[in-house]
């Protein structure tokens, strides 16, 4: 049998591959915008390759692609009909991968996240949120996930709100919270006060995801986990944030010799601007260090990236053996048998 997602966080870190949105994007089956991920239906078998490649490179979890694939999301794009059905296949591709763990059965989990509806003073529009919430944990618990991560959530009460119908399914819950540049919930709250919430209402894991790259994340993380008892995540984007440039809404790039098609470098524009793997290996061993548990990257990330971050936090992936390893290089390795002539003129190439 596998472990649960409590069994395994307690024999030490768990890795979740995230960032779906943007890899697929790039490999050409999400639409930049609306980012809706009609790929479950349209393009299945480029998903489950999606989520085999997190998988191998680390993943503990296979979360199943359902991130704005809610009603609202939908409705914008004129296919609510195919609400259900994407939700559903997202979750049974997310399964069939998921059994081909080589070393043990990965978790599979439901996934819900921030619906851009949210205001404090709409009572009638909380619970057309929860009913958003509570159709897509339904699916959810019908198609047998091991967890729901609700995340990206800038408002804590739609936190709470998603929580709540994560529990109603009796499934356990990994909370995350997505926080723009001004340092708190839009609500008020500040993290670590919301996520002090969340686990005492019940939250398995509380946390940060996305928004923010290492640099600006890590402050609030080290906030998040001297205020709660139980597990932590941190997910960040793989991106060069800064104080002046807290989140990769509003990135510059000074370097850019065209005129971009969009106001900022978000959405289509940041590459030059990522952290490199050994960047994310650092922000991986300071969230280790201070007691993190659960670890994954954001949008932007790669499955390169994902395994270096598991390996520095002590996980060997699938895929580890494809990890660098330059001893063979032409140019700059160490090989006895390899050229001299070559690796002579390494300082001139």
């Amino acid at each position: 049998m596998k472990r649960s997602l409590e069994q395994r966080l307690l024999e030490g870190p768990v890795i979740c591959g995230e960032g779906y949105l943007f890899e697929l994007e790039r490999r050409g089956y999400v639409q930049a915008g609306s980012f809706v991920p009609e790929v479950a239906l349209d393009y299945p078998e480029a998903l489950k390759q999606t989520y085999r490649d997190y998988m191998l490179a680390g993943s503990d979890v296979v979360l199943a692609f359902t991130y704005n694939g809610h009603r609202e999301k939908m409705r914008i794009i004129g296919k609510e009909d195919l609400l259900e059905p994407l939700n559903r296949q997202a979750i049974r591709l997310a399964k069939e991968v998921a059994k081909e763990h080589p070393v043990e059965e990965a978790l599979v989990a439901g996934n819900i996240s921030n619906t851009n509806l949210f205001d404090s003073n709409d009572k009638e529009g909380k619970e057309t949120i929860r009913a958003m919430f509570a159709e897509m944990v339904t699916w959810s618990k019908e198609e047998g996930v091991d967890f729901v991560n609700g995340e990206t959530f800038y408002y804590y009460e739609e936190a709470k709100i998603a929580l709540e119908e994560i529990q109603k399914q009796g499934l356990p819950a990994v909370i995350t919270l997505g926080l723009m540049s001004e340092g708190i919930l839009r609500d008020g709250y500040t993290v670590q006060e919301a996520c002090r919430l969340l686990e005492d209402q019940g939250a398995l894991v509380v946390g940060m995801n996305c928004f923010r790259g290492p640099a600006t994340m890590q402050p609030y993380i080290e906030k998040i986990r001297t205020s709660v008892n139980g597990y932590v995540g941190a997910l960040p984007v793989p991106y060069r944030t800064t104080e002046e440039h807290p989140t990769l809404f509003n990135l510059p790039d000074g370097g850019c010799s065209c005129t971009l098609p969009t106001e900022t470098t978000f959405p289509t524009s940041l590459d030059p601007l990522y952290c490199n793997r050994y960047e994310l290996a650092e922000w991986a061993k300071k969230a280790k260090g201070i007691g993190v548990n659960y670890f994954g990257l954001c949008c932007g990330a790669s499955p390169s990236m994902l395994r270096e971050v598991a390996e520095t936090v002590g996980r060997t992936a699938v895929n580890s053996v494809y990890s660098p390893n330059m001893e063979k290089h032409f140019l700059f390795g160490s090989d006895e048998s390899l050229k001299a002539n070559n690796t002579a003129y390494r300082t001139k190439a």
